[in-house]
């Protein structure tokens, strides 16, 4: 205990040194979308309305409360002020981690310190970036919703419908959830806390629900899976140009709109197997949940057009609550994604030059990184499925087979020589 919150203290310190540029960084100055974006909007917040016709600003209503939250600090100038706020977000999820595994150190087994070393090596590797954005706050409520869903399913519900209120993928949080009396109350107060918080902003607000609309003719952004198409083509004789667009760098040029609706066609697609392995799952642990979320941010990762620096975070908060629990088998690809979130330090902001002239070493840091998340994607989804479908059925099909389940044996057959699906316990969750 003593050495992890050392690690922590210590990183986290190195951390604050960068960002505060008492460490000089290499590469592009990623703080600057606190002192001049994020305050730029902090003053137009203050006012009490959204940014009007600010195209960069692509985020749920929510967010505004990210952005305002330095006026907690107001003896702090903005910059300062963000950062000390996402440290103490980031000690916030560390604290949660720690908790959720001292439970399961003494009656209940099925918790690790493995989520604590993974949130103190992981986060750290995506350098100054990881304070510099506001996602760390929005990956700890996550991290909250998850670790709390076991004992308060509507808790679990509010937290991640604000969650999705502050950046949208914490609605993911709801795919995994046991279906049944769980699932009801969950998904039953995610959708009450999102209805009153969007219909809140949306009165007090003006602007409140423009980011809907902001996102329309976005680009390929240069460090997502589908623009390699665009790195390689440009040795090549490609024609296109890479440009600031809509807040990111983006190619823009012949056939990015091709690509960038085949990568829409790909998110479609992931949410139809999520939506096919619901369907299908016949068993849920007490890690299901966040392994299912594990998965399916990974798919939205992998698939979208833009795969930013800080979404990093989101994959570690994550892949720390699923070897938290250790019914869970997301090692590996937790472990990838913990090098993935080393490898992007690399590409941003230290060769991000490289880059974007796409010569060498950025397309082999983008190949490396990008690769490691896509492995992690697909290994994640197969060990959900093989998980909560696969052995589940086939422990079924043998126990069949040994003459348990079949008609006039133990009482639980179906008439067909099928086991039944074991009754839900209290909590909802199937025994195994």
């Amino acid at each position: 205990m003593r050495l992890l919150i050392a690690a922590w203290a210590a990183t986290r310190t190195v951390v604050l040194l960068c960002v505060f540029k008492v460490i000089t960084v290499p590469g592009p100055d990623v703080t600057s979308d606190v002192s001049v974006i994020y305050q730029g909007w902090y003053r137009v917040l203050s006012t009490g309305v959204f940014p009007p016709d600010d195209v960069t600003w692509q985020y749920p209503p929510a967010a505004a409360l990210a952005i305002l939250s330095p006026a907690l600090l107001p003896f702090l100038e903005y910059p300062a002020a963000f950062y000390v706020l996402a440290c103490a977000a980031d000690a916030a999820a560390f604290a949660l981690l720690l908790y959720a595994s001292r439970r399961g150190a003494g009656r209940e087994r099925g918790r690790s310190r493995a989520g604590a070393w993974v949130w103190v090596a992981g986060v750290p590797l995506l350098g100054p970036t990881v304070y510099a954005r506001y996602d760390l706050m929005v990956t700890t409520v996550a991290v909250a919703a998850l670790l709390v869903l076991a004992r308060s399913p509507r808790t679990a519900g509010a937290l991640a419908a604000f969650g999705a209120l502050l950046k949208v993928w914490p609605a993911l949080l709801l795919a995994g959830t046991p279906r049944g009396r769980v699932t009801r109350a969950v998904w039953g107060a995610a959708v009450v806390t999102a209805l009153v918080l969007t219909a809140a902003f949306a009165a007090a607000m003006p602007g409140a629900l423009d980011f809907l609309t902001h996102q329309r003719d976005r680009g390929t952004e240069v460090e997502s899976v589908g623009a390699l198409v665009f790195h390689v083509a440009r040795h090549f004789g490609w024609e296109g140009q890479v440009l600031l667009n809509y807040g990111s760098v983006e190619f823009l040029g012949p056939y990015v709109d091709l690509v960038s609706t085949a990568a829409l066609l790909c998110t479609a697609a992931a949410f139809g197997w999520l939506l096919r392995w619901r369907l299908r799952a016949v068993e849920w642990t007490a890690s299901t949940a966040a392994d299912a979320a594990f998965a399916a941010v990974l798919l939205f990762t992998v698939t979208s057009r833009v795969i930013s620096p800080q979404y990093m975070v989101w994959l570690v908060g994550l892949a720390a609550v699923c070897v938290t629990l250790r019914t869970g088998r997301q090692g590996l690809p937790a472990v990838l994604v913990v090098v993935a979130t080393g490898v992007t330090l690399l590409e941003f902001p230290l060769n991000f030059g490289s880059v974007v002239a796409s010569d060498a070493l950025g397309v082999t840091l983008l190949v490396v990184r990008n690769g490691l998340l896509v492995a992690a994607a697909v290994l994640a989804c197969a060990r959900l499925w093989r998980t909560t479908v696969t052995e589940p059925l086939r422990r079924a099909e043998q126990a069949g087979g040994d003459g348990e389940g079949e008609d006039g044996g133990d009482g639980r057959g179906d008439g067909r020589g099928r086991r039944q699906r074991a009754p839900e316990r209290e909590d909802g969750l199937v025994p195994r």
